[in-house]
């Protein structure tokens, strides 16, 4: 019985020493998507057609990949890496998510390069990569448009003018632009970079526009006629143009019908959500996407509204949080910044 007994406290003291030995290296295990990844959800998917349990799983929940920032904006998935960047406005900077390596500090100054101290939303809005692959930023700060002049391997603050300027005219603040597949560069410049917004008195400007920047760097005029151009982007046939217009007292989405030479044409309400600003729904119309079948992914009111192409409302991403714009991930994601957080929700793509 003594020697069952002392085989059976060996077997004991055996298990206990592999178990302190394997359990920290088990615990740490998280395995890439496992749906237990310990990633914080927020919010909530409101589904108002069937349709879009076709785009959204019906358990897809809203995750949170990083938070603590001051606004953040412009998402950028860079296919070449699988990462996503994204603007930190007020502090200047912009920051690299990646999974299993999480968030990290990728560029600064992104936005303004001027000597003098300045507050306000001085660093990059909106990013997008140009068809050379160069990073191309929305700075508020030194209000233009540039691109880096460095890899996205190895970020410098490094940048080259695409726009500035109108007329002779310094820009606003632009804020978001899209690539048509001419090469041509669409953005809009609405006045939120300057410190004083419509009253600063370096605003040069008298009207909100969006623009395009032509093959022989020229900057033409689209439209003046919206108050707050903000997002912007095209049908995937590039026949529609979407401009979202971040106005509390008109906050409309319009779409144009882009003509042959470039240019804009028959500007119509593809969706009002002016009645639905305010109370619970946090934010205004903002950054939008669109998938390659025509379902517009758009901030707004309440989170991110899904629409058809037809400008029918299937849904909301409901974030809780004031929402700034999206990316498409190819890696089934859609990343979100809203407020202080950089997020996602797994789509259908």
């Amino acid at each position: 019985m003594k020697q069952i007994t002392m085989i059976i406290s060996l077997g004991l003291l055996l298990a206990l020493g592999m178990l302190a030995c394997e359990g920290p290296e088990e615990e740490n295990k998280k395995p890439k998507g496992d749906p237990m990844e310990a990633y914080e959800h927020i919010g909530q998917i409101d589904r108002l057609d069937k349709a879009i349990n076709e785009l959204i799983p019906e358990d897809a929940q809203i995750e949170v990949l990083a938070e603590g920032f001051d606004w953040t904006e412009g998402p950028l998935w860079v296919e070449e890496g699988e990462y996503v960047l994204f603007s930190d406005i007020p502090p200047n900077n912009i920051h690299k998510w990646s999974e299993g390596e999480g968030v990290s500090l990728y560029l600064n100054p992104s936005g303004y390069t001027g000597d003098v101290e300045r507050s306000g939303e001085a660093g990059s809005n909106g990013l997008l990569l140009n068809p050379e692959g160069q990073l191309v930023l929305c700075q508020h700060g030194d209000r233009r448009v540039a691109y880096m002049d460095a890899p996205l391997t190895e970020p410098k603050a490094n940048y080259v003018t695409v726009a500035d300027s109108y007329d002779g005219k310094r820009l606003n603040s632009p804020n978001d632009a899209a690539f048509h597949s001419t090469g041509d560069l669409y953005f809009t410049d609405p006045p939120y970079g300057l410190v004083d917004q419509m009253e600063d008195e370096g605003k040069e400007i008298d009207f909100q526009g969006v623009y395009r920047v032509k093959a022989d760097s020229s900057v033409e005029l689209l439209t003046d006629e919206l108050s707050r151009p903000n997002g912007i982007a095209f049908s995937p046939d590039e026949k529609t143009l979407y401009v979202a217009n971040s106005d509390p007292e008109r906050a409309i989405w319009m779409a144009y019908d882009v003509q042959e030479d470039g240019s804009i044409a028959n500007g119509r309400v593809f969706y009002d959500a002016t009645d639905m600003v305010g109370n619970d729904n946090k934010g205004l119309p903002d950054g939008l996407k669109v998938l390659g079948n025509g379902i517009i992914f758009a901030t707004g009111p309440g989170g991110v509204l899904v629409f058809n192409a037809q400008g029918k409302h299937l849904g909301t991403v409901r974030t809780g949080e004031a929402t700034s714009n999206c990316a498409i991930g190819g890696d089934g994601y859609l990343y979100m910044t809203a407020d202080m957080y950089l997020c996602r929700v797994e789509i259908n793509v």
